[in-house]
């Protein structure tokens, strides 16, 4: 028996910031015992506030209620910020993580999130709306969102890139400074 659980989003009234709650997958785990099997449930979550911070978490108990619980305090514990360019990622990268790997790409404006699975619950619950993905080797849900992360961590400002590299940053990305633009329209 498999629970299908997979998308589902959620809102906590717990204290703290209202966060986006996603259940990425679980998984029905058996421990056989000398008296007999003990089955137990590991459930992978994706904590997200939609504005530029994600965290990733595994829970494990007897109960479903209490693995979600346990996987949404890990998540939150995980949490970090990521670099963004209004609704996109500021340059394409790649992460891998065991056999998984992940290639992520700025997309323009109105493309939506073209990926799937556990890449997909990643970069909607970090406010990522406009991304272009591609999953390759492993499919595993645990390697993937863990693949995703890593890529998040590995994005940087182009500004600061620019400067590293001693160029200017238009010649770097050079639908940034159209980009930079619509964001302070929007915020005045």
């Amino acid at each position: 028996m498999k629970l299908r659980l997979s998308g589902k989003r959620e809102s906590r009234s717990t204290e703290g910031p209202q966060l986006d709650v996603r259940i990425v997958r679980t998984n029905k785990v058996f421990k056989t015992h000398k008296g007999g099997k003990t089955a137990s449930w590991s459930i992978l979550v994706v904590v997200g506030n939609n504005n530029g911070e994600v965290g990733m978490g595994i829970g494990k108990a007897r109960g479903i209620p209490e693995a979600i619980r346990k996987a949404e305090e890990a998540a939150r514990k995980n949490m970090f910020a990521i670099q963004r360019v209004g609704q996109t990622i500021p340059h394409e990268i790649a992460a891998t993580f065991g056999t998984s790997r992940v290639i992520l790409r700025p997309a323009s404006p109105g493309t939506g999130v073209k990926a799937g699975g556990a890449v997909r619950a990643c970069l909607e619950a970090a406010g990522v709306h406009n991304v272009l993905a591609k999953s390759l080797g492993s499919r595993n849900a645990v390697n993937m969102a863990s693949a995703t992360m890593e890529a998040f961590r590995l994005l940087r400002r182009p500004e600061d890139m620019a400067a590293a590299r001693g160029i200017e940053v238009d010649e770097l990305v050079p639908w940034l400074s159209k980009a930079r633009k619509e964001e302070a329209d929007v915020a005045h």
